[in-house]
């Protein structure tokens, strides 16, 4: 049986989707708002979020995966403000040189898009019906529609498709604000940052910060700029800045509030804050879909952020979406009715999305105050 499948959402997960229906054979669309790139922050593999991706991926697409990735050996450690080592982790290097770590989100989401042909840009999703054949027509906002037999939303934590299909599907604000950016490491080291922060996955853990510097360095071939993202948590109450306000600074002005809010750490944490990129720095709101519910039977299913938000810590998201990918293919791929392997599929993403969730909620608690 031919089936057709409209994905909303050229993220990750839907991407990744899309590759593996494509190997199978199966008719399968790509609906995206935004032609803009991805913002460049470093996503975190592990080894289930790998073994999806190559699932999901075609030999070529797998093999630019791993030359853009990174190889990451050497653990991690927590300091206080005044770089009072808390605790470290030192990582065992396995020697597998192809074992992909992490990955650069707009890298990662320019080899996912090389020479595709099933993604539609322009296209904003409007609205979803049931069609008399059992399956879905969707309705763009500039007028247009398109039938198919399933309709996937992955499109994110803030998800139209969520909104309008399953709208009581909120998830929760956990009070923190987290202001992520990205920090050129050879400006980072040439001003000071110290070598025992340079090659690690470093926290900094104050009376009300939770602070994240992940190095990001490329593969000698990869041809890429290496850098850290920086992740700065703190609760809306202590900040100091209203959300209608923070959520519109622009990239110069969250840079400010990361250097005063700062301003009395020690003087080599301050420092690198001076060298932060403000065109990729941004705010967010740390959520969580809590609990994880199956959207129920029918031809629309979720994947991804859009029915499993979770905060950034643990760095789980890319991994979940990914997984999602590889158990929804093999469920629209699979012989018997269609209505049997989404159950099945749905049933699987709330067990998965459930523990991903729990996980990256009791990790964020460990080092930040959340509602």
């Amino acid at each position: 049986m031919t089936r057709r499948v409209l994905v909303i959402g050229a993220g990750i997960g839907g991407l990744c989707l899309a590759h593996g229906l494509r190997q199978a054979g199966v008719d399968v669309v790509v609906y995206e708002r935004d032609a803009s790139p991805a913002r460049r922050h470093r996503l975190r593999i592990t080894p289930e979020g790998e073994r999806a991706f190559r699932e999901c991926l075609p030999a070529p697409v797998s093999d630019a995966l791993v030359a853009t990735s990174m190889r990451y050996t050497k653990g991690m450690a927590a300091y206080d403000e005044h770089l009072v080592r808390l605790w470290e982790h030192n990582d065992v290097d396995d020697g597998d040189l192809d074992r992909v770590d992490a990955v650069d989100h707009r890298t990662l989401r320019e080899v996912l898009l090389a020479g595709v042909d099933f993604v539609r840009y322009g296209k904003e999703f409007a609205a979803v019906s049931l069609t008399s054949s059992g399956g879905v027509r969707v309705r763009f906002r500039d007028g247009t529609s398109d039938d198919g037999d399933v309709l996937v939303a992955a499109d994110g934590a803030d998800s139209a498709v969520r909104a309008a299909w399953r709208p009581a599907d909120v998830p929760r604000d956990l009070g923190v604000r987290a202001i992520v950016t990205r920090i050129p490491m050879v400006r980072a080291i040439k001003g000071g940052l110290p070598e025992f922060m340079r090659d690690r996955f470093t926290s900094v853990v104050s009376a009300d910060v939770s602070f994240g510097l992940l190095p990001m360095e490329f593969r000698p071939d990869a041809g890429a700029e290496d850098y850290y993202m920086a992740v700065f948590n703190m609760h809306r109450d202590d900040l100091g800045v209203p959300d209608d306000v923070l959520f519109e600074l622009p990239g110069p002005a969250l840079r400010e509030v990361l250097r005063n809010r700062t301003a009395d750490w020690h003087p080599d944490l301050h420092g690198l804050f001076a060298h932060v990129e403000p065109s990729e720095t941004y705010a967010l709101a740390l959520r969580a879909s809590v609990p994880v519910r199956p959207w129920g039977q029918g031809p629309v299913v979720p994947l991804g952020d859009a029915v499993h938000t979770m905060p950034l810590s643990g760095g789980a998201g890319a991994n979940v979406a990914a997984q999602d990918a590889a158990a929804l293919c093999r469920a629209l791929t699979a012989p018997g009715l269609l209505s049997e392997g989404l159950a099945v599929y749905q049933a699987d993403l709330v067990r998965r999305g459930t523990a991903a969730v729990e996980e990256s909620i009791r990790m964020a608690r460990g080092s930040m105050r959340i509602d």
